[in-house]
């Protein structure tokens, strides 16, 4: 059983939430937010972040698999705001298929 505290994870999502609702001048979250291709750059980025972590796992180095999932989840989390999906509405999901 882990008893890893996720609750990072809806301190992250809450801060691109805000900067979805209350942009700020340099942040690369509204640059992702606001960037001309739309959900497109997103998509992008998460993408590339997916590979990443892939070729990570298969180099079997913790420390370099931890870095790019990190990156893949932030990733990830701003598709959700972008998309007004809720870290509940996955959490639902989640729940779910644990049946």
């Amino acid at each position: 059983m882990s008893d890893a505290d996720l609750s990072v994870l809806n301190e992250v999502y809450d801060v691109i939430r805000d900067r979805k609702l209350n942009p700020v001048e340099g942040s690369y979250v509204c640059s992702l937010l606001n960037h001309r291709k739309g959900i497109n750059k997103i998509l992008e980025k998460v993408g590339e972040e997916t590979i990443e972590t892939i070729l990570a796992a298969k180099e079997k180095e913790k420390g370099h698999i931890v870095s790019e999932s990190s990156d893949l989840l932030f990733h990830l989390l701003v598709m959700f705001a972008a998309l007004d999906i809720s870290l509940e509405d996955i959490a639902e999901e989640m729940k779910k298929r644990r049946k």
